[in-house]
């Protein structure tokens, strides 16, 4: 089985329909007072991110190491959080996918677009080279919906594409999963290259997406990805 790097970041934003072009959440731009019209301060303002969670609220919602299997211990690297304040999102045009970037963990930075907050850490077992990268990212407006939605589309875009460590094909397949969240989807890789597999499970909670990769040297890791996904979607339910 290949080594899968640590999770700098396994899902660092918002994702995105792969072959569309996608737009984030932008307040509309309220138009310049005139003559006779109330003055710009009687205007209400709204604020995009109230009520979303924070990094921390999030990093109080990742599985515990409790959960983990023995052997497995948390790559200190990899513990990230926005904090208690929020990030600007950001979209950036991909209208070809770098299907190469699937063979890391991070593999949303193909989409180009970014949340306002997320938390994140990984447990590796380094006599097996198995990982579980969890993470919460945060989005404002429907933009959650959207992400899950480009998740499903990842394997039109992306079928399959070339391991940089043994240079084998990588097939990649998915699926809808259901009683998780507001909608979830798995996405499996696995070559013949390999033992074992990857797969990545993402799922909906209001404006947060929870995403779980997980590489395994003794199935494809969909097991795995969605029992831990269960558990982070229970600590989210009624607070994202």
């Amino acid at each position: 089985m290949r080594q899968i790097p640590s999770a700098v970041r396994l899902l660092s934003a918002a994702a995105l329909p792969l072959a569309l072009t996608a737009c984030s959440f932008i307040a509309p731009k309220a138009a310049a007072p005139t003559a006779g019209s109330p003055s710009a301060a009687a205007v209400p303002s709204t604020d995009p991110n109230k009520g979303l969670l924070t990094g921390k609220q999030l990093k109080a919602a990742l599985a515990p190491a409790s959960f983990f299997a023995t052997g497995f211990t948390a790559d200190p690297e990899s513990m990230r959080d926005t904090g208690t304040t929020y990030t600007l999102p950001a979209t950036e045009e991909v209208p070809t996918p770098d299907c190469n970037k699937l063979g890391g963990t991070s593999w949303t930075e193909i989409t180009g677009i970014t949340g306002v907050s997320f938390a994140q850490n990984a447990y590796v077992n380094k006599n097996s080279s198995e990982e579980f990268a969890q993470e919460i990212d945060v989005y404002q407006g429907t933009t959650a919906t959207t992400v899950l939605d480009a998740l499903g589309k990842i394997s039109k875009a992306c079928p399959s594409f070339t391991d940089n460590g043994t240079h084998a094909k990588v097939k990649v397949t998915e699926k809808p999963l259901t009683g998780l969240g507001d909608g979830a989807w798995a996405i499996t890789e696995t070559s013949t290259a390999w033992r074992g597999g990857t797969t990545l499970v993402a799922a909906r909670v209001g404006t947060s997406v929870v995403t779980v990769l997980v590489s395994s040297a003794t199935d494809n890791g969909a097991a795995g990805g969605t029992k831990l996904t269960k558990q982070m979607v229970a600590s989210l339910t009624g607070k994202a």
